[in-house]
This record gives structure tokens, C-alpha cells and sequence, in this order.
């Protein structure tokens, strides 16, 4: 009867450990995905998360008991049981909550849980053919305390697999493109704005031409060669590549795949200078795209932007320059610009003096200024401006970017940056009523991130009448910014999550029609 105890005891503990392991594991693996597989960026990462990665690996203790109960007491099945029941509990605690961007178990993912797979297996059999049964439960245990570094070594390891597979998927891509000798490219970067501006150009360009833009937030070298590779056909006429970067060359890696004979720079300003480290790599980098334009294209670029417009003097290619700012000298250039609740209208009036009135139900007049960006590429391309009217007018925002919904909030969720921080505040401040501002403040500023976010606190606080602050890693600097412009305390909430942050803003005393701004919404990572 021990006999049969002590094997059920040891089965449930090794089943209890592999729950436990796997759980982990995938959760590592998220991480890394969330980072883009870039090993400093997941380094830096397990840095900045010391305490949240003790708190993961806090079963160090349960597995040392594992191991000890295995080695000191192999024929007692109650320590063994009581082992495998830790672990269990600890499997259960750890089970994945639900994540804002959930893991996706693309084929590099799948390849990286094989590499795992077959690294463990190679432990198990170099165990099995030694006869050193301690020694494999040794190795095993060990292997789940340091779970992170595993993932980040079957990393490293798959490196030259990956680099291999997205040659032969750029190699493709640029074959595809140069069979479409006639085929538009037209490229847009930007800090902010490229994303909406991407999906307003397309809808623009659709009045005359067959449209190809990258979906959602496609924007890296891979994302691009990934919609050219699955979605290009012969029939499209222009492709709109949008062209994000995180390091300086990243613009010019894309440029010399698609090869765009249009550029359009948005906006250049303070982000990701975690590892652009100055402005002035950013401006570099987004320049990138404006050296690419060949002679006989054209670059659109933003000249209420003062880095862009700096840089004026510099691009080769022709420059058309568009703006919405007052008394701007911009080619394009939005007047008589009127902004409430319910939207925009403005007049459009190019280099040669003609001009049209749009009406947008877009929020917010940094959108006027993308709108006359787009306005004036599809008008270089052969657009009449009154043909232009409609599909402005019916323009949607893009999901998380300023999106007014039904219940009185105002979603913009998506990485916000201090411009469009500033452009969303701006926004919530013309509404009426009780104004509440929701966020965990903007991350990867490098060593500008506290500054910034307390400027940004300042600034808040003559736009709203309530602020929660999410996140109590993120909310000081925030709160001592609202506090200094003298904010009410009373009016202000940090909280621990975004749930218990909507808990309080439902608490809140009716005083009229209440606009909740959700500004940003960090990843899981962070």
C-alpha cells in the first residue's frame, strides 16, 4: 500500500511541477512577445520588474521543498503529496488573468516552445542515459526556478532561425513589389498621428484609386513584408506603408523594401527615447523616409511641427508642406477652423490659392491638421478638393485614438505620448459638465519619463475637474504635477488598476453630464 501511496504521491508531484512550469513558461514567453523578442528589451524589462518576477518566482522555496523531499525522504508519500499540493495551489494563483494583449502563438512563438521542448528533452535523456535520478530531479527544479532565463536563452538560440526565415519573407516581399512596377507607394511616419492619418489617406485615396494600407498598427519591417506577402493583389493601384521605429535605421529598413515614391512625416516629438535616447535621433529617423523619396515624388511634411519644420531646407525630394496652425504658411493650409463636442469644420486652401469647407465628427483639432495632410496627398494625386468633401464627413476615428463612445467616455487608449496627451486634455477641457481624466500617466521616455509625466499632470489640472491616476508605479509624478497647479487632493484617486479606477469615477457625485477621457492604457509588460 506505501508502495502504490509513495508512486501517486510522486506522479502528482512531477504533474503538479509541469502545470506549474508550463504556466510560467507561457508567461515568459508573453513577456518576450510584448518586447518584441528583442533580448534588451526583455532584459531591461526583467530589470525594471524585480519585484513582480520574486513575486512570480516566489515557488523557489515550494521547489527547493520538492527537491528535498524527493532526495531526503524518496519512500515518504505525505511530504511528497504535500509537495505536489504547494505547487498545485501555486499553479492555480498563477494562472494567466485576462491580458489586454493575450498571447498570440504565432509560428515564432510555436517554434520557441519546441526549442524549449526539445532543450528540456535533452536534459531528461543526458539524466536518463547517466542513471543520476537525483541529479534529474536537481536539474528540473532548477530549470523552473530560472524560467525567465530559459526563455530569453531558447531566444538567443532560435536567433539565427528566425534572422533566416525573415530574409526568405523579405526576399519574397520585395519580389512581389517589383512585379507592380506601376504600383503608388506611399510611406508615412511620424512620433504620433501616423496611425489615423494612415486610415483617413486611405479612405481619401479610395475615391479613385484601389487602396492597400498595413493593417491596425503594422508597422515594422516584418508587419509591412507581412501585408505585402498576404494581401497585395495586381488590382491595387497605391500602397500606404505605415513606418514605425523604435531605432535609428529602422525608417531606412523599411524604405529600402517598399521603395516609396511619396513620404508623409506627421509629426516628430518626444517618444521611445528609451532607446532613441535624443530628439534629435528621432528627427534622424524619421528623415529617413524623406531621403528615400526619389526626384520625381514628392514629400508631404507637417509645418506646424517645429523639428519638422527645421528641417525644412534639407529634403532633396520636392516639398509640400500642409498645416492647421493660426496663421500658418504651410502649401495646405486649414482656416476658419471651428472645434465643439460634436466635431470640426475648417477650409482647406492649397498653393494655388483654391479652397473647400469640410465637416469632420472627429474630436479634437490635431485631426484637422492630419485631415489636411491627407487632403493634400490626394489632391497632389489628382483628387478634386470637393470630391474630398465626403469621405472627410464621414470619417471614423481609429480605435483607441480619441473615440467619443455612447457611455460618455473618450477612448484613447493607445500609447499615448506627451503631444497627443496634451491634444486629448485640450479635448476633454471643451466639454461641459464633470470632466474626469483615466490614466496610468506615459511610459518609455527614458530619463525624461518623470518630467514629462508631471508636466502633463500640470496641464491636467485645469482640464478636468477629477483625475485617477492607475497605477501606483506610475501615479507620483502625475499627482505631484496636478498637486503643484494646485488640483484639489480630495478630487484625486490613485488606484491600483484600471477596474478600481472606474469603481471610483462611478462613485463620483452627479454634477452633470459626465466625459471620462481614457488616456493610454499600458500593456502588460509595464
Amino acid at each position: 500500500m506505501t508502495t502504490i501511496l509513495t508512486v501517486a504521491a510522486t506522479v502528482l508531484l512531477f504533474a503538479a511541477y509541469a502545470l506549474d512550469c508550463a504556466v510560467l513558461t507561457l508567461y515568459f514567453v508573453h513577456m518576450l512577445q510584448l518586447n518584441s523578442y528583442r533580448p534588451e528589451r526583455y532584459v531591461r524589462w526583467m530589470k525594471e520588474n524585480r519585484a513582480l518576477l520574486i513575486s512570480k518566482m516566489g515557488w523557489m522555496a515550494l521547489a527547493f521543498a520538492a527537491v528535498a523531499a524527493y532526495l531526503l525522504t524518496p519512500t515518504d508519500w505525505r511530504v511528497r503529496g504535500a509537495c505536489a499540493a504547494l505547487l498545485a495551489i501555486h499553479f492555480f494563483l498563477n494562472l494567466p488573468k485576462k491580458a489586454k494583449k493575450p498571447l498570440v502563438f504565432t509560428a515564432r512563438v510555436k517554434r520557441l516552445l519546441a526549442t524549449l521542448a526539445v532543450l528540456l528533452a535533452a536534459v531528461g535523456l543526458l539524466v536518463y542515459f547517466t542513471g543520476m535520478v537525483r541529479l534529474s530531479v536537481s536539474l528540473l527544479f532548477l530549470w523552473a526556478i530560472l524560467t525567465p532565463l530559459v526563455v530569453l536563452a531558447a531566444n538567443y538560440i532560435n536567433h539565427p532561425v528566425e534572422a533566416a526565415i525573415n530574409r526568405r519573407y523579405i526576399k519574397d516581399a520585395r519580389r512581389r513589389l517589383e512585379e507592380m512596377p506601376g504600383l503608388i507607394t506611399i510611406g508615412i511616419t511620424g512620433s504620433y498621428g501616423k496611425t489615423s492619418t494612415k486610415n483617413f489617406l486611405n479612405a481619401l485615396l479610395s475615391v479613385k484609386y484601389n487602396v492597400l494600407m498595413t493593417p491596425e498598427s503594422y508597422n515594422t519591417t516584418m508587419g509591412v513584408v507581412r501585408t505585402v506577402r498576404e494581401r497585395l493583389r495586381p488590382a491595387h493601384q497605391v500602397f500606404i506603408a505605415e513606418m514605425g521605429a523604435k531605432n535609428v535605421g529602422d525608417i531606412r529598413e523599411i524604405c529600402d523594401l517598399v521603395h516609396p515614391k511619396y513620404g508623409m512625416i506627421t509629426s516628430i516629438g518626444e517618444q521611445h527615447l528609451e532607446t532613441f535616447r535624443t530628439v534629435e535621433n528621432i528627427v534622424k529617423t524619421k528623415f529617413e523616409l524623406a531621403d528615400a523619396v526619389p526626384p520625381e515624388g514628392k514629400v508631404f511634411l507637417n509645418a506646424d511641427n517645429d523639428y519638422i519644420r527645421g528641417r525644412l531646407g534639407q529634403v532633396s525630394a520636392p516639398v509640400v508642406t500642409y498645416g492647421a496652425a493660426p496663421g500658418t504658411d504651410a502649401g495646405y493650409r486649414a482656416q476658419d477652423v471651428a472645434v465643439d463636442a460634436s466635431g470640426c469644420s475648417f477650409t482647406v486652401v492649397t498653393p494655388e490659392g483654391e479652397s473647400h469647407r469640410f465637416t469632420t465628427k472627429l474630436l479634437g483639432a490635431h485631426n484637422i491638421q492630419n485631415i489636411t495632410g491627407c487632403i493634400a496627398v490626394a489632391h497632389s494625386l489628382g483628387i478634386p478638393l470637393a470630391d474630398l468633401a465626403a469621405p472627410v464627413r464621414r470619417l471614423k476615428p481609429v480605435e483607441h485614438r480619441l473615440r467619443l463612445l455612447p457611455n460618455g467616455y473618450i477612448d484613447d487608449a493607445y500609447n499615448s505620448n506627451p503631444a497627443g496627451f496634451r491634444a486629448a486634455l485640450d479635448v476633454l477641457k471643451g466639454f461641459e459638465g464633470q470632466r474626469v481624466l483615466v490614466t496610468p500617466g506615459m511610459v518609455e521616455l527614458g530619463e525624461r519619463q518623470e518630467a514629462l509625466n508631471k508636466e502633463l499632470g500640470g496641464y491636467a489640472a485645469s482640464c478636468c475637474d477629477y483625475a485617477v491616476l492607475v497605477g501606483e508605479k506610475q501615479a507620483p509624478p502625475l499627482k505631484e504635477g496636478l498637486l503643484e497647479a494646485g488640483f484639489p487632493e480630495e478630487r484625486l484617486f490613485v488606484a491600483k488598476n484600471l477596474a478600481e479606477g472606474l469603481d471610483w469615477v462611478n462613485r463620483l457625485p452627479a454634477e452633470g453630464k459626465r466625459t471620462v477621457l481614457l488616456e493610454n492604457d499600458l500593456p502588460d509588460n509595464f
